[in-house]
């Protein structure tokens, strides 16, 4: 089992920036890929960036690449999502997911474990 805790959403204006962070607990925290999916009103929740288990290597949504980056601390149990340039349409949920099988997909049905989500609002 892993339980996932997000913080670090917020109010931005537009071009800010903001860290997301996520802790886990559980022992599998380190064995597991991690995704950050968001969540925009009468959307569907949609893959952002995530990160593999061992190589560490990381994958992100056409809408983050060049602006996000994903990283993992195994250490502390901690996913992190770095945003910079945030657009107004970057406004949702935020939440991370854990993939205790490290397939390292963009879909949410390969995800096992969910946070709460945190709410990112950016201000045009």
């Amino acid at each position: 089992q892993v339980q996932l805790v997000e913080s670090g959403g917020g109010l931005v204006e537009a071009g800010g920036s903001l860290r997301l962070s996520c802790a886990a607990s559980g022992r599998t925290f380190s064995s597991c890929a991690l995704g950050w999916f968001r969540q925009a009103p009468g959307k569907e929740r949609e893959f952002v960036a995530g990160i593999r288990r061992s190589s560490g290597s990381t994958y992100y949504a056409n809408s983050a690449k060049g602006r996000f980056t994903i990283s993992r601390d195994n250490a502390k149990n901690t996913v992190y999502l770095q945003m910079n340039a945030l657009k107004p349409e970057d406004t949702a949920v935020y939440y991370c997911a854990a993939d205790f099988w490290n397939r390292g997909t963009s879909q949410r049905y390969d995800y096992d474990y969910w946070g709460q989500g945190t709410q990112v609002t950016v201000s045009s």
